[in-house]
């Protein structure tokens, strides 16, 4: 994919290296010379000096044909400028950097299709390392309505040894909890299992809840 970033600051030059690393290619945007060059001689992507909300520079940085544009600049006003940018040219992905929720609506009047709240997300991530300290990884998805979490079944988990199905026959099993993603060993790919798959100890499973279901889940899987 093409996508043009606008912003080589902190969050865009991380932002650029993993897209780099996935195989994308990258153009950014900014008005300080030294982002530029270090994105240029250490990174290896296409940088252009100037404002990321120039139709100028914007085309210059190849918005025309790109198929995603990250605003990760250093204010909202500047982000939703080229969120309207990105739109007008007709780019189908569009994520925004917002600072300040009073921005949430206008970012998606004006064709935000991804809207990332840095400070929001670094602290419930803190929030979540604090509560749940056994859970691998969480992610949140329609406005933290619907939780992912990843979880080791521990040898002496009392879903250890059991099929899907045995265990959603548990009266134990909290509702609305599913288990869609199966693990059986580090090296092995994750896959999608079925009610005869039986969960070994030291698997990692994904299991999609509710927020207030998390506890639950977390005390089911591991027998707190």
């Amino acid at each position: 994919m093409y996508v043009v970033i606008g912003g080589a600051g902190l969050i865009g030059l991380n932002l650029a290296q993993k897209l780099v690393d996935l195989g994308h290619t990258i153009a950014m945007i900014d008005v300080d010379p030294k982002a530029c060059r270090y994105a240029r001689e250490q990174m290896g992507v296409m940088a252009f000096e100037g404002s990321a909300v120039s139709t100028e520079v914007l085309i210059e940085a190849g918005i025309r044909k790109a198929d995603a544009l990250a605003a990760v600049l250093r204010n909202d006003a500047l982000n939703l400028a080229m969120v309207a940018l990105a739109k007008h040219y007709g780019v189908a992905q569009i994520l925004a950097r917002m600072r300040h929720r009073d921005f949430a609506e206008p970012y998606r009047i004006a064709g935000a299709t991804s809207i990332i709240n840095a400070i929001d997300l670094a602290v419930s991530t803190l929030v979540n390392a604090i509560e749940y300290p056994q859970v691998e990884s969480m992610l949140h998805f329609e406005q933290d309505q619907i939780e992912v979490l990843k979880l080791s079944i521990p040898t002496d988990s009392p879903i250890a040894g059991r099929s899907l199905a045995q265990i959603s026959q548990d009266p134990s099993c909290p509702t609305g909890s599913l288990i869609i993603g199966y693990q059986a060993h580090l090296h092995e790919d994750l896959m999608i299992p079925n009610g005869n798959t039986v969960l070994e100890a030291e698997s990692t499973i994904l299991m999609v809840t509710k927020p207030g279901a998390i506890h639950q889940v977390v005390d089911f899987v591991l027998g707190s």
